[in-house]
């Protein structure tokens, strides 16, 4: 099973999203954009495993005061189009501390440098300078292991697992 650990949005933050993928539409911009339900931020990314339970025991260890998250502004990684979010040390301190507890567990992981953002469309092309950002935030209270899962050619993320 493919994993990763993230925060999902908030019905506010996920209401702003979806008025920024409209505002993307009708500026022109072109691309494979990403469904409203797989929204999220990804504090760390694991990959394939076979066994969930020693990441859920890592997991476990991990422990966080809750924290304001909210939009910044739009970015690219390459042809990725993002929003990216603020979280102040809150947010690195929580991504630095579950990495921390998967390498204490000699847990496997993608590590590179944690960069928080929500991926909005993949292979983007167009003009985005006209899209304004909405004033959205909330309080990270929990944080959730995924498992994405490519059904029917498109990708279904579940929670299997939450701490907080």
């Amino acid at each position: 099973m493919r994993l990763f650990v993230a925060i999902e949005l908030s019905d506010e933050m996920r209401k702003a999203a979806v008025q920024i993928l409209h505002d993307l539409k009708t500026a022109g911009v072109t691309g494979s954009y990403c469904p409203v339900q797989n929204l999220h931020l990804t504090l760390c990314f694991i990959g394939e495993v076979s066994d969930s339970k020693p990441i859920e025991e890592a997991l476990s260890t991990v422990k966080f005061k809750p924290f304001k998250l909210a939009f910044t502004e739009l970015g690219h990684f390459g042809d990725l189009l993002y929003i990216g979010t603020r979280g102040g040390q809150g947010i690195s301190n929580l991504a630095g501390d579950i990495r921390k507890a998967f390498d204490a567990a000699g847990i496997s992981y993608d590590a590179k440098k944690f960069e928080p953002h929500i991926t909005l469309i993949r292979r983007s092309s167009g003009k985005t300078g006209s899209v304004k950002i909405p004033d959205s935030g909330m309080m990270v209270k929990k944080v959730s292991l995924m498992r994405s899962d490519n059904v029917k050619g498109k990708m279904v993320y579940k929670e299997i697992f939450h701490f907080s």
